[in-house]
């Protein structure tokens, strides 16, 4: 499956595949930058495509990558089941809580889920 643009919700989303390369570097989130400039307002990337070194705050690719997809003012919605990270740092899932109460970048559990945060914003 390739990444799709697609309308969810009103909005126009980049719908990142989950067999696609990994995210592991700032380099790569540039490059959905550059893809979501076929119209789309946010990107949903999944989880399981992000290098384990996102979920580890001390290395600062987390916050680097979502400060990339802030300057460009486009939404990043992590897409999948992140338990597993946020059960292991205190820290983490407090960033998660925070940006799940903001505007520009969203952890949420599935698809169905970013178009319930959608439709709120819409």
């Amino acid at each position: 499956m390739a990444d799709l643009v697609q309308e969810r919700a009103g909005m126009t989303v980049l719908v990142c595949a989950p067999d696609g390369p990994p995210i592991s570097t700032v380099d790569d989130a540039l490059e959905l930058i550059g893809a979501s400039f076929l119209g789309a307002e946010v990107v949903a990337v999944p989880a399981a495509r992000l290098d384990e070194q996102f979920f580890s705050l001390g290395t600062r690719l987390a916050g680097e990558i979502m400060q990339k997809f802030v300057t460009y003012r486009l939404r990043l919605a992590i897409v999948g089941d992140i338990g597993r990270w946020t059960a292991a740092s205190p820290a983490l899932a407090a960033l998660v809580r925070e940006s799940n109460t903001a505007d520009h970048v969203w952890f949420v559990p599935d698809l169905h889920a970013l178009d319930a945060r959608l439709r709120e914003i819409a």
